[in-house]
């Protein structure tokens, strides 16, 4: 073997660069002066935006369709289809993010348009789903998704409820017949990387409810609604589920997912790099670099870069790490897998500045990273 092999596996820059933008970015920077560093990128995600982007630099073909938006407003939401295979995600069709003005609306949010690109994928042939559920607008305990799918959550008079978690207060019934004739060949994995349950201190109301918007009094009735809520699903499915860890992830989305969709929950890092057959990739390589906007307290709780590192781990090849900034010490990061972390912020301090030229920044770092752990390996190949 000649050269040396390097798996850039980052996870985006958020509001700021892409995965495969900050994967460019250091490719770039790698192999500047380096005739013998070949590359492979693989950006990655770990369930919430960007999901989809990773799918679609791992080959999946970009579908895009038009949806109901959180509050029922027409968006545009691409996913990523191969074969009988599709990977979705929530934020792409009903996230905060695409709040009209970014009013939120706690109480009327629905989940309508996750079920609506589901359905299209199903349309197309998809009968194995991966569903990223980071970034919710809102609390309706996945009951828009189930309802776009042809379910019918009905009152005691026997009338369709409206959406958003304020209409399960109503909701007395639940008709699964044309959900699951349409869906009865399809198998779902979810990406969660919380284990919250539905309800209570630790639920989707309580817990991220105010993310939302959701006030004190608001989320009372948020409460109140999925309580009913996960009642009638019991007395339809068979099961109570709505104290199962990830129930209450995207606002209850979880719950729905598990009871009804029959859907397994994995950290959305470990789904992606399945995905992207990382195992594979990794096994030629001789450095791994990964990284993401800030590297914190919460990277260590399952983030991509944790799970990256800890995959190239177990086949015996270093991993790196890039961020904006890092706010871990060197004995955290380390005991995480990862060797090394290079900060833009030694670069740049300012975080203005820093983000508007991200990506020159991301190049040096690259370059540095070639000196740092490149020199040398050839020749260590040739010995």
């Amino acid at each position: 073997m000649t050269g040396v092999h390097v798996v850039v596996a980052p996870d985006k820059f958020k509001g700021c660069l892409t995965a495969l933008e900050v994967a460019k970015a250091l490719d770039d920077g790698l192999r500047s002066d380096r005739s013998d560093v070949t590359t492979t990128l693989l950006p990655v995600a770990d369930g919430g935006d960007g999901t989809v982007a990773a799918a679609l630099a791992a080959g999946f073909d970009q579908i895009t369709v038009e949806v109901q938006g959180p509050t029922g407003a027409p968006v545009i939401a691409p996913y990523g289809l191969a074969g009988d295979r599709a990977v979705v995600e929530l934020a792409a069709a009903c996230g905060l993010d695409l709040l009209p003005g970014h009013r939120p609306d706690p109480l009327s949010a629905s989940t309508f348009g996750l079920g609506q690109v589901i359905a299209d994928a199903v349309d197309r042939g998809a009968t194995d789903i991966i569903v990223g559920i980071g970034g919710s607008a809102s609390t309706d305990g996945g009951a828009g998704m189930l309802q776009a799918l042809g379910a019918r959550l009905l009152d005691d008079r026997g009338t369709d409820i409206g959406r958003g978690g304020a209409a399960l207060c109503a909701v007395a019934t639940l008709d699964l017949t044309e959900s699951r004739q349409r869906l009865a060949t399809v198998r779902f994995a979810v990406a969660c990387d919380v284990d919250n349950p539905l309800l209570g201190p630790r639920g989707a109301s309580a817990v991220f409810g105010p993310q939302k918007g959701a006030g004190p009094a608001e989320i009372v009735v948020l409460e109140a609604g999925l309580t009913r809520w996960a009642k009638v699903v019991a007395g339809s499915v068979g099961a109570d589920l709505a104290g199962r860890a990830g129930a209450g992830a995207a606002g209850g989305t979880g719950f729905a997912a598990i009871a009804v969709l029959g859907a397994t929950m994995s950290p959305g890092i470990e789904l992606i790099l399945n995905l992207l057959n990382f195992d594979n990739a990794v096994r030629a390589a001789d450095l791994v670099v990964t990284g993401e906007g800030s590297l914190d307290e919460q990277s260590l709780a399952g983030k991509a870069p944790v799970g990256v590192a800890t995959a190239a781990a177990l086949v015996g090849v270093p991993t790196v790490a890039v961020a904006g900034r890092c706010l871990l010490t060197r004995d955290r990061y380390q005991r995480a897998g990862i060797s090394q972390v290079y900060p833009l912020s030694e670069l740049e301090p300012d975080p203005v500045r820093s983000m508007a030229n991200a990506a020159p920044l991301l190049r040096k770092v690259g370059e540095r990273i070639a000196r740092d752990w490149l020199t040398g390996m050839e020749e260590s190949h040739h010995e």
